[in-house]
């Protein structure tokens, strides 16, 4: 029996340096080793063991993370050194009013900065002593803290134990990842639950659960920025962050070192046009004097570390006031409820309206006009109500009842079960009619520059425009007969169309606007039919066998095809001259940046980033936001940033403006 449970204690030993090993490559380094299963495997074998014999338990084996029983409280702690929040600035231009605050405290001597990103999570205190996790602490008022050890021991990137003895105190920050955020927001919606409104309440709302096994269940995970061990701190920041990394700890890859201001600037604007490509969220960077000497000299405030400062990305949630609801009618009828807004300062852009989607959203967010709302913008998307402020009702606030009937033609709407949205089925309807054209003749459609609202309703209200195939027949003395509308800018609109005549395939299917056929869906059945006439005729059978497209884009486009006024728009637009099939080196097949991943950085001198965008997928490649192994090619114009940096690092192309003109027009 004794040589059986030896044999156990010893597999036991291996397997849990495995798993914890495993464990690290998979929730620290994003590099998983082995699948899944092979993972569970493992550890349902560790767990056989530690059943079988429970004396080989240890307090850091990996099956410990969960499994205590709920407790009925939190107990209060203080922390050992105060956990100080930071002073807050909102432009390169106050960043360098805090530089200057640093050179008059300690003049003539040079600096670095350490710049990592402000996680929008909930700051903790862990302590290790002897090398095992011994406890955790949330900030709470940056003097006492709750415990939440048996929550924080559920965070799979946070080791149990580290290979260094004494007491080590780590802080960092708690966060959801998105995919674990709206699993979570989707499950609490079909229980009839409150949604959490952003990512940062949900981490707070989990930490602080009763049940460390439903905390388990929603996969917080953590970023470490600052080191104790027994009470000293590393010579620097930088150092700190390396040896955090090394003793196993996650870390925020994107943290960099910099030499001076000019950096910390160039990468903050760079880290902001990445934010919303992230999986968590983030406000801002924190900019440190990287020596810890200088930051014992700088000391702090009573409220804030004078060493430190959080640089604030421009806001994505504000409060305001629904002053009015709307109904808008898109090209395809769908009748679109927006909020008008009292204005409000948004991501740097100033906010008046806001969708919100559909009848069903009203109604289970409970929206009046009237009410004080929380709005949330995610890079270019129009605004959304995120929840409702209901204890700012003063009882005034009005219910929006949803039109039966269309507001523009009143005709009837019609709503299919399946299907969230009302439309209006008129095809003759004005606003189906305007927001078709301006469709038609949008940047990334077929770009025909100028033909903007105003153009297009006062072409609609003179009547030389009733459907799209007449604007290849406007005229001259027509066009100049409208406000702001001479000579010179009527012939400019004219070539414009005209030129249009000649576009690509695929910017022609796209700008049809067939329901779910969005810009690389087109490219897509261009390239596998060749030409109009062959995509008119498929079946839909066949269109749902191409890769991408699938039943619900299927069965659109072949019921576009089927309708017959779709027909006859097709026939009219063939006898204006558009080309109707793929010229040589057009088309997803024989593109000549199919496959090819592009990043764009700095500024373009020859083209907007958007035009340079479109001009790279509709030659088959595609544009991501931040540089990583899978980037072919970085597009570096002035002032490139730290993308450049990273790309150099990775080894990936570099492209400068005059070879990537080069490029695409070849």
């Amino acid at each position: 029996m004794s040589d059986n449970r030896e044999r156990a204690a010893e597999r036991t030993r291996l397997l849990r340096e495995e798993i914890v090993y495993h464990e690290t490559k998979y929730y620290r380094d994003n590099d998983p080793q082995i699948s899944d299963s092979e993972f569970d495997h493992l550890v349902k074998e560790l767990e056989g063991l530690e059943a079988k014999y429970p004396d080989l338990i240890t307090p850091d084996s990996p099956t410990q993370r969960v499994g205590e029983q709920p407790h009925e409280g939190f107990a209060s702690v203080g922390h050992r050194t105060p956990m100080l929040s930071l002073d807050n600035c909102y432009s390169p231009e106050e960043l360098r009013d805090f530089e200057e605050r640093i050179r008059k405290l300690i003049p003539e001597e040079d600096l670095e900065y350490v710049l990592e990103l402000k996680i929008d999570g909930l700051g903790i205190s862990v302590i290790y002593r002897e090398g095992s996790l011994a406890q955790a602490v949330t900030r709470g008022d940056g003097v006492r803290g709750d415990d939440v050890t048996s929550n924080v021991r559920t965070i799979k990137s946070l080791p149990l134990s580290i290979d260094l003895t004494g007491e080590v105190e780590v802080r960092g920050e708690i966060f959801l990842p998105l995919p674990s955020f709206q699993a979570l927001n989707r499950e609490r919606e079909a229980n009839g639950e409150p949604m959490f409104a952003n990512q940062r309440n949900a981490a707070a709302g989990s930490i602080r659960m009763l049940d460390s096994q439903v905390v388990a269940a929603r996969k917080l995970d953590a970023f470490l920025y600052t080191l104790f061990i027994d009470g000293a701190e590393a010579e620097s920041q930088w150092e700190s962050l390396q040896k955090l990394h090394d003793l196993g700890f996650k870390t925020n890859l994107r943290s960099r070192l910099c030499r001076n201001l000019e950096e910390v600037t160039d990468l903050y604007h760079s880290l902001s046009e990445e934010r919303d490509d992230l999986e968590y969220d983030v406000d801002g960077v924190v900019i440190k004097v990287n020596a810890a000497d200088q930051q014992r000299r700088l000391g702090q405030t009573s409220k804030f570390p004078r060493w430190a400062i959080s640089l604030k990305f421009p806001a994505r949630q504000a409060t305001t006031r629904i002053n009015d609801i709307l109904i808008q009618v898109g090209r395809t009828g769908a009748l679109t409820p927006v909020a008008t807004l009292e204005p409000v300062k948004l991501s740097g852009i100033t906010i008046s309206r806001s969708t919100l989607h559909n009848e069903d959203e009203i109604r289970r967010k409970d929206i009046r006009i009237g009410d004080t709302v929380l709005i949330e913008r995610s890079g270019d998307v129009i605004p959304r109500v995120v929840s409702v402020m209901k204890d700012k009702r003063s009882g005034k606030e009005k219910a929006f009842v949803f039109p039966t009937a269309c507001p523009v033609c009143g005709t009837k709407t019609f709503r299919p079960e399946s299907e969230a949205v009302a439309r209006c089925v008129n095809p003759s309807c004005p606003a189906v009619v305007r927001e078709s054209i301006l469709h038609f003749a949008s940047r990334r459609a077929m770009n025909i520059e100028g033909l903007g609202e105003a153009l297009v309703d006062q072409l609609l209200d003179s009547g030389q425009v009733h459907e799209i195939p007449d604007l290849y027949h406007l005229e001259p003395a027509g066009l100049e007969q409208l406000e702001r509308m001479g000579l010179k800018s009527s012939q400019n609109l004219l070539d414009e169309i005209e030129k249009s005549r000649h576009n690509n395939l695929s910017r022609l299917i796209y700008a049809l606007g067939i329901r779910y056929v969005g810009e690389r869906t087109a490219q897509i059945l261009a390239g596998h039919f060749r030409s109009m006439d062959a995509l008119a005729r498929a079946a839909r059978e066949e269109l749902e066998e191409i890769d991408d497209v699938g039943p619900k884009v299927g069965e659109s486009v072949a019921f576009f095809f089927r309708e017959p006024r779709n027909r006859a728009l097709l026939d009219q637009l063939r006898a204006a001259g558009l080309n109707f099939a793929v010229r040589e080196a057009q088309g997803t097949g024989e593109e000549p940046l199919q496959g090819k991943t592009f990043v764009l950085t700095g500024v373009l001198q020859s083209m907007p980033r958007e035009q340079a965008k479109a001009r790279i997928e509709s030659l088959g490649g595609k544009v991501t936001l931040s540089v990583s192994s899978k980037t072919d090619y970085l597009v570096a114009g002035s002032d490139p940033g730290s993308k450049l940096r990273k790309a150099q690092e990775l080894g990936i192309a570099l492209l400068s403006e005059e070879e990537f003109l080069e490029l695409i027009s070849d």
